[in-house]
């Protein structure tokens, strides 16, 4: 299955795959919540660690297929992935416990931004110490900069009072995939 959801090659039609997979998770994601929510007794960054599985999967996916990293450094990319989100979480409700007297579209565009920015940068970080990694910062700018943008969707999410269903997760995990795919790439192919 991961075969027909990611291609190896640089082309146009690998790229979109990528994101089509980034879409899916994106859909997954939300859906996550309410069986999560199901298991007692779990920490509350643990529960948010496991709603993002389905785009930890895809990350284990792009990390063992579109570099030459070990089976273990797409694991490691996994559970960065998770921790990363767990982050993005955290800094997207400080930011908005901060801002005061702003307005709420306000407040959902700035903490949105702060928490696509803190996923992708734990990311970036993360996937770049792996031993196949880019050290390259160039390779890493267009996933901060997609991740950062697409996080400014949770105003999106929250006027439009979406549950389980978000404009945020399918846009912001296609782009992030697709963009480390592209970093990842641009190791593989030096």
């Amino acid at each position: 299955m991961t075969e027909a959801i990611i291609s190896t090659e640089p082309s146009r039609n690998g790229l979109l795959k990528i994101a089509a997979g980034g879409v899916l998770s994106g859909v997954l994601t939300p859906l996550m919540v309410p069986l999560i929510d199901r298991i007692d007794g779990t920490p509350g960054d643990f529960r948010i660690a496991l709603v993002a599985l389905p785009f930890a999967v895809l990350v284990f996916v792009l990390v063992r297929r579109c570099s030459a990293n070990p089976w273990w450094a797409a694991l490691a990319a996994a559970i960065v992935t998770m921790i990363a989100f767990v982050a993005a979480v955290n800094a997207a409700v400080f930011i908005d416990g901060q801002a005061g007297n702003t307005t709420k579209a306000a407040r959902n565009v700035v903490s949105g931004l702060a928490g696509g920015f803190a996923g992708a940068t734990l990311m970036v970080i993360g996937i770049a110490l792996l031993p196949a990694g880019p050290r390259d910062g160039a390779a890493w700018l267009p996933m901060l900069a997609t991740g950062t943008i697409a996080g400014a969707l949770l105003a999106l999410d929250n006027a439009l009072d979406l549950d389980l269903t978000s404009v945020l997760y399918p846009v912001w995990q296609a782009g992030v995939a697709t963009t480390l795919a592209l970093a990842l790439r641009r190791t593989k192919n030096s």
